[in-house]
Order: structure tokens, then sequence, then C-alpha cells
């Protein structure tokens, strides 16, 4: 009998530049992800940005999302704030709808909701949070896909509410013995290395492992990829990664089609 043939999801947070600031690549990467997260407002992106992103995902047949992040726009969304899960609860549900009434008026769909940044950390150790967040998907849009990181709080709420989740993976973070990413604070929290983040993500698709700082393997569940399109080499990277994905016979498509 022949195992099913392993599939994963390419994602990439997307329409970060706001006003006069132009940030990212975003319509040539689209050519090599299937999955969009486009910034709802609060740390990035503006209403023309996203109603551009929108048509530009869109036009490429790439799968929509929502990725609300915490009001920090000086921060870019990546500084924790002590928020209660009432409040994460209403900035989930307020984003939510900003992407939702552009793709709406598009003639588009919503395919899923990824927390972006400090909200998306907080999250994925915080129980609290994790089922504000959740719950906030499952009221709004409850047919969508919870994007959270691998094995983690999000995850797990996302479940219990019923909704259908996406563990996901990171190429460019190291991670640590209980499954977190490395924070970007700490030294050797990126890999900058593409060959050596492609490996990474190709053994933790194939294997269900990753190789944590502290030299110790953690079983991992990856369903969806994500990329950052900020990089110098991003695009050059979403280029290399979707080749050589397809190279080791993984199928590329988001989690909603499967």
């Amino acid at each position: 009998m022949k195992n099913a043939p392993l599939t994963v999801d390419l994602n990439c947070d997307m329409g970060e530049s706001f006003g006069a600031y132009t940030l990212g690549n975003d319509e040539a990467i689209l050519a090599y992800v299937t999955s969009a997260n486009i910034a709802c407002g609060f740390h990035a992106g503006d209403p023309a940005v996203i109603r551009k992103t929108v048509q530009l995902a869109l036009e490429k047949n790439v799968a929509i999302g929502a990725h609300p992040g915490l009001p920090d726009l000086v921060g870019f969304g990546r500084r924790e704030m002590a928020i209660s899960p009432q409040e994460a609860f209403d900035m989930v549900v307020y984003q939510i709808g900003a992407i939702s009434g552009f793709v709406k008026a598009a003639g588009g769909a919503l395919y899923h909701v990824k927390p972006h940044g400090a909200l998306y950390n907080m999250a994925a150790v915080n129980a609290g949070l994790a089922e504000a967040i959740a719950e906030a998907v499952y009221k709004v849009c409850p047919d969508t896909v919870l994007y959270g990181l691998a094995g983690s709080e999000l995850i797990k709420a996302g479940n219990k509410l019923g909704l259908k989740v996406a563990n996901e993976v990171f190429a460019d973070r190291t991670y640590q013995l209980d499954g977190t990413l490395t924070s970007r604070r700490l030294p050797n929290a990126m890999i900058t290395n593409q060959e050596e983040a492609v490996r990474q993500v190709v053994r933790m698709v194939q294997e269900g492992k990753v190789l944590s700082q502290q030299g110790t393997e953690v079983v991992i569940q990856a369903d969806t990829v994500c990329i950052h399109g900020d990089g110098p080499h991003a695009l050059e990277f979403a280029r290399y990664i979707q080749q050589v994905l397809e190279k080791e016979s993984i199928t590329i498509q988001p989690p909603h089609s499967r």
C-alpha cells in the first residue's frame, strides 16, 4: 500500500505597506505561494493597500486570509501588550471585518485567519488569549481555517471549537525544546542560509521533526509553511523553496482545498 502524497501550504504575510511606506514585493511573491495573510491595518496596512493586495491575490488565484495584529504600527505588531481575552476577541473581530469587506467587494472569499507577530506568539502559549481569538474566528467566519503555531494553545483552542486548523511551521526561524519559536531578541533566532532553511522545512514536512536550538529533536506537524516576504532575499527564497518542494514530490496547496 502506497503512502498518501505529502501536501503543504506556502503562506506569506502581505499587504504590510502603509501610506508612503512600501514593504515587501507582494506581486512577485504571489507567484510562488498558495496563501496570502493580509495585514488588517493595526500592525501594518491601510485601506488602499488592503484593496490592492486583495485584488492581486485574486488575480493570482492565491487563498486570502486575514492577518490581525496588535495596534502597534511603530513596533510592527511585534511588541507584547498586556491585553485581556475580551480585548483580543474585539481586535480580531474588528480586523477580520476589515479584510472580509474588501474581499467581498472584490468578489472573492476569505479562506483563513492567521494572527500576526506578538499576538500570534502570545496566543501560542496563553490559553485564555488563544480561546478568545479562536472564538472570534468561530463567530465571524466559522468555515475558515485558523492558522497557528504547530501544537500551540491556539491550535488546541481551534480544535476545541471545531474549527479547521492549520499547524504552521517556519522556514527561517529556529525552535526551542517546547516547540515555540526562538525569540527574535535572542541570538540565532533567524536562519539566514536559504539551503539550511529549506532543509529544515523538508524534514518537518517529510519526517514531522525539527531540531531545537538545544540539540533535541521536537515532533512537529507541518500543514503550512510561513515565508516572510519582507526580507532582502524574500523573492529568491520563495522561488527556491517552491522548486525544492516540487522536486521532493511535495504538493503545494492551501489547507481549505484538501
